[in-house]
Formats: C-alpha cells, sequence, structure tokens
C-alpha cells in the first residue's frame, strides 16, 4: 500500500523521488506508515494524504476536525477494538455505520466490526493522525504522545489515587496495590514504559525529590528530562512498576532488583519488552532506574559497529584465533557487551562450542550456552568459569572480570587451548595491562595470554535529515589533534536540530575504537613492567588507532561532531 501511496505523490509531483526515499528509510526504521511519515517529515500535510489516499483506494475522504461525532455510535465499538484497526465510528443511518478508517482494504477490521456491531460497513478514509487524534477526543482516553497532556488527564483523576497522609513508612501494603492498580497509574506507567522505545531511550529514571517526581530518558547517551507527574502519584508509580517486576512493595529501606516482560503492539508491529529493573532508597523515597534491553537495537553486524577498517581487520584476526585472551574496555555504557555479542555471532558455527558467563544475561542468542550469573546462591563468574572448563568448551565468554580469582582462572583457560573473551573497566587499551597487574596477576602470564585489548567509547549520531557543514578556526582544528592538511581541507559538520532527532542534531550512536595487538615488542615491554604511557607510545608505533584518532576519522568523515569527540576522549 505505501509504496503504490508514494509513487502516487512522486506521479502528481507533491514529493520528490528523494524524499520518498529518505520516507521509506524512516518507515522501514520505526514501522510507522508511510502517510504519517511524509508528514511528520514536513514533505506533505495532513490534508495531502487523506486526498491521495481517497483517490488511491476509491473511497470518499473525511476531514475529522470538521466533523461531530455521534457520541452513542461511539459506544458500539470498545476503545482497544479502534486502536487496533486505527478506526473511528462517525455515525449510523438505518442498518449502515459509517467509519473512518487509515487503510479501507482491511477487510479483517470491517467484518470484525460487522460481526461486532450487527451493521453493514460504509468506510471512508482519514489520515492516521487525525484518526488517533479522533480516538482520543471520542473514547477519552490518555493514550496521547503528547506528554504534557498526559500529565492534564492524569491531573484531573487525582482524586481518584489520593493517598493515605502522613509517613509514607506508614502506608499499608494493601492500599500501595490499591492505588498501583488504578486506572490512571497504570496508564501513566504504560505510558512511560512503551513511549521509551519510541524515542530510543536506552535508560528509564524515576526520581524523588523534596517539590517535585522527575521522570528522565536516556537517549543516545544524553539524559533528557521527559515529564513531572504529581508528587502525589509518586508512591503508587513506584508499588506500580515494583508489582510488574515481581519485587516486594512493603520493602522500601533495601535496593531491590527484579525485571519486567512485557508484550506491546507499537506502530503495527509485536514487539516483546525487557525491562531490567532497579530500586534505591534515597532521602526522599525510592529511586527506580529501568534499563530497556531492546533486540532491535543490538547490532551483531560487526562491519556496522564504527571499526576504522584496519581496526576491524585486527580485531577479527584476533578473535579468529583458537586461543588466548581478547578483552573489551570501557566505562558503562560504552557498548562492550554488543562487540562481545557481535564477536560470538562472528564465531557461532555448528562446529563451536561457546559458553557465556553473564551478569545479567542480557540477550539469547540461538547456538550459545549462556549462564545468569547468581551470587546469592554462589554462582559467580569464577565458579561458572571452573564448571566451563569441565563442559569441553572452545570459546568462553566471562562478562566482567572484577576479581583476582576470575582473571586467574580466565587466564589458565586461554593458555590451556580456549579462546575467552571478556571486559574491564579501564579507560584505554595500555591501561588494561597495568590493571591486571594490579590485581595480582604475574606480567608473564598477562603476555603470554592476552591477544589483543579493544577500548571503545560511544559517540552520537549527527542527525542525517539536518546535517550541514560548519565553519571551525584553522586553529582549533590543529588544536584538536587534525593534521594541518586535514585542518586545510577538512569539512566539519553538525546537526542544526529538526523534528527527527527532536532538536537535538543528534540521531543514533556510533563507536569509537582503540585496538591494540599484542606483538612481541609489547610483550617485552609488558614482561619488564613498563608503564601504560610506554605501551601506548610503542602500539602506536605499530599502528594503532587511539580513541581521539578513531573519533577525529568520524569527524572529518561526518559522521560525528568534535564536541562529541571531546566529551569522549583525551588528546
Amino acid at each position: 500500500m505505501s509504496q503504490r501511496l508514494g509513487d502516487l505523490l512522486v506521479k502528481e509531483k507533491v514529493i520528490t523521488q528523494e524524499q520518498l526515499d529518505r520516507a521509506l528509510m524512516e518507515q522501514k526504521r520505526n514501522g510507522s506508515r508511510l502517510g504519517s511519515v511524509l508528514v511528520k517529515l514536513g514533505y506533505v500535510s495532513d490534508e495531502d494524504v487523506t486526498n491521495f489516499l481517497s483517490r488511491q483506494y476509491g473511497v470518499p475522504a473525511i476531514n475529522l476536525s470538521y466533523f461531530d461525532i455521534d457520541p452513542s455510535v461511539v459506544k458500539l465499538i470498545p476503545p482497544e477494538t479502534a486502536r487496533r484497526y486505527q478506526i473511528l465510528p462517525l455515525s449510523r443511518v438505518g442498518a449502515s455505520l459509517t467509519i473512518a478508517m487509515v487503510d479501507p482494504t482491511n477487510v479483517f477490521a470491517m467484518d470484525d466490526i460487522k460481526f461486532m456491531t450487527g451493521f453493514n460497513i460504509e468506510p471512508v478514509v482519514a489520515s492516521e493522525v487525525a484518526i488517533l487524534q479522533g480516538i482520543d477526543k471520542a473514547y477519552g482516553d490518555t493514550h496521547e504522545e503528547d506528554l504534557e497532556k498526559v500529565m492534564a488527564d492524569i491531573g484531573e483523576t487525582d482524586a481518584d489515587v489520593e493517598l493515605q497522609a502522613g509517613d509514607d513508612d506508614e502506608l499499608a501494603v494493601s492500599e500501595l496495590e490499591k492505588s498501583a492498580e488504578e486506572a490512571p497509574i497504570v496508564k501513566l506507567v504504560n505510558l512511560i514504559l512503551t513511549d521509551a522505545v519510541k524515542r530510543s531511550a536506552s535508560d528509564i529514571h524515576l526520581e524523588p525529590y523534596e517539590k517535585e517526581y522527575r521522570v528522565r530518558f536516556r537517549v543516545d547517551g544524553i539524559l533528557q528530562p521527559i515529564m513531572t507527574p504529581p508528587l502525589k502519584l509518586k508512591d503508587a508509580i513506584i508499588s506500580r512498576i515494583k508489582i510488574m517486576a515481581k519485587l516486594d512493595i512493603s520493602e522500601k529501606r533495601l535496593p531491590q532488583d527484579g525485571r519486567i516482560m512485557l508484550k506491546v503492539n507499537l506502530a503495527g508491529k509485536r514487539k516483546t519488552l525487557d525491562y531490567r529493573v532497579s530500586t534505591l532508597p534515597t532521602i526522599w523515597g525510592e529511586k527506580i532506574v529501568l534499563r530497556l534491553l531492546d533486540k532491535d537495537n543490538l547490532r551483531l553486524d560487526m562491519t556496522q559497529l564504527g571499526f576504522e577498517a584496519e581496526s576491524l581487520a585486527k580485531f577479527e584476526k584476533a578473535i579468529l584465533k583458537p586461543y588466548g585472551m581478547v578483552l573489551v574496555t570501557g566505562p558503562t555504557g560504552s557498548g562492550k557487551t554488543n562487540t562481545l555479542y557481535s564477536s560470538i555471532a562472528r564465531l557461532n558455527t555448528p562446529e563451536t562450542n561457546i559458553m557465556t558467563a553473564e551478569d545479567p544475561v542480557e540477550f539469547q542468542i540461538p547456538g550459545v550456552n549462556q549462564v545468569q550469573m547468581k551470587e546469592q546462591i554462589g554462582l559467580n563468574f569464577a565458579a561458572a568459569l571452573r564448571s566451563f572448563l569441565r563442559q569441553d568448551p572452545n570459546i568462553i565468554l566471562v562478562g566482567e572480570i572484577r576479581d583476582f580469582e576470575t582473571a586467574e582462572i580466565a587466564i589458565k583457560a586461554a593458555l590451556t587451548g580456549h579462546l575467552v573473551l571478556s571486559t574491564l573497566h579501564t579507560n584505554g587499551a595500555p591501561e588494561t595491562i597495568s590493571r591486571m597487574m594490579n590485581m595480582g596477576i604475574e606480567p608473564f602470564l598477562v603476555a603470554t595470554s592476552v591477544h589483543m585489548i579493544v577500548a571503545q567509547r560511544l559517540v552520537r549520531r549527527i542527525c542525517k535529515e539536518c546535517s550541514e557543514v560548519v565553519e571551525v578556526p584553522y586553529q582549533t582544528l590543529l588544536e584538536s589533534g587534525f593534521s594541518p592538511q586535514e585542518a586545510k581541507t577538512g569539512k566539519i559538520r553538525k546537526g542544526r536540530g529538526c523534528g527527527v532527532c527532536n532538536s537535538t542534531g543528534y540521531k543514533g550512536r556510533t563507536g569509537l575504537y582503540e585496538v591494540m595487538e599484542i606483538d612481541d615488542d609489547i610483550r617485552e615491554l609488558v614482561l619488564v613492567g613498563a608503564s601504560a604511557v610506554e605501551l601506548k607510545k610503542k602500539a602506536i608505533e605499530h599502528g594503532m588507532i587511539t580513541l581521539r584518532r578513531s573519533g577525529l576519522i568520524k569527524v572529518m568523515d561526518g559522521i560525528t561532531t568534535m564536541e562529541e569527540v571531546a566529551r569522549e576522549t583525551v588528546h
């Protein structure tokens, strides 16, 4: 359907072929209807889409903003059915019911409604935006994407969720459960969880303060304020999330961890959403952070991660070796897990036995034996690793090397014919060697077992829709680390800010990589206890691209900005 609509709009010269291609790419990415995408990108008006849909299907068009809907007709179709099929009942004459539809060719919807109401169905066409707004207006629901509007709606229903006065600790568990199950709270929490997916957020923060309750999303690595629900709803919201995550709602003094699994229908696509939930008692109440694990955001194609060509070649060579250790380092949220999963996806063949010890298992990969750590019963990384060695593995992935015991077993595994992949929290590749020695590992063991260390960071990508060349002084470019030749000829780009990127100028993220091969010269330096500075100097001599250099290459290629590179790397 969408392809035909697009072709029609191009044929009528309403949009260009280039605009259609761009819209189809955006549609593929977020699963929306083509008409909605074209309106969102500003290429056509809502009215244009409605008129073209009308001509395309040979069905009358209607402008819903000028139409008064009969309230008695609205009651004929339940709100969930109206939302599912994106339809709106308008009027009834005799045995005929007129309904507005986004897609008048949807015979399943018409049959369903005919069966439900007992009337003959007369379809008219309207745009998706108009129908969704009409549904919200007609059914008075809070499924509104405009969060300020939602809070206004919730505000009107405050009386329904009035909590007992007095100290938080005196609030009865039964009262908490009751308030958590009330409709406005359920809708608000569902809205927060699904809106995070629509905005491609990685984390949701719900934070109580003395005079406000704040909700923030981490989008592309940056926290953004989203909404401030009324403070009196704080306990009900916290309880609702705890109930969903199967946590103890009466326990407010200790941190708790849980998980929420949801099946939702977003933009016509069925999705399974997985949230890791962490609660923490603060002085004004419990702060909740939900980490969204969205399989759709997991890139398992190593060429898409952001490696420079020569760095990727070195990395692939290291992970294809039959034994030894490959370490990926970087701070929390720098994409280490994604890099390791990509490596495993590359190595996952029927001939290999891959074992992973993770805390937690973020994504399930078919054909890989993944083990979830459970510290409370003694199943930690060291215990799992010992068991792995009795399971005839080819490749072992250790979620994180945190202590001497885990490091020692991992190194022994690497020296006895296994490929070991793991992560460490260090700032750069050369510093990782020093960190392992500080843990108590002998220099000769580090030198012989470790084949490669990859340090990585994530930087935001410039939004393709509003990217433009900006003037940067020659001296500034030199000081940032560009060569004189690059500073003269380079074209530096920046995002202007548009509807697609929420006026930030950035959309999506890419990786910066520092890939350090442990060759014979570096092994000798490790054995004599050389410092991280000396190791780095030698690695650069041998062709290592540093994190800063990886960033500057991406600035030259128009992928990211100098500000992003400066934020994540040191000169």
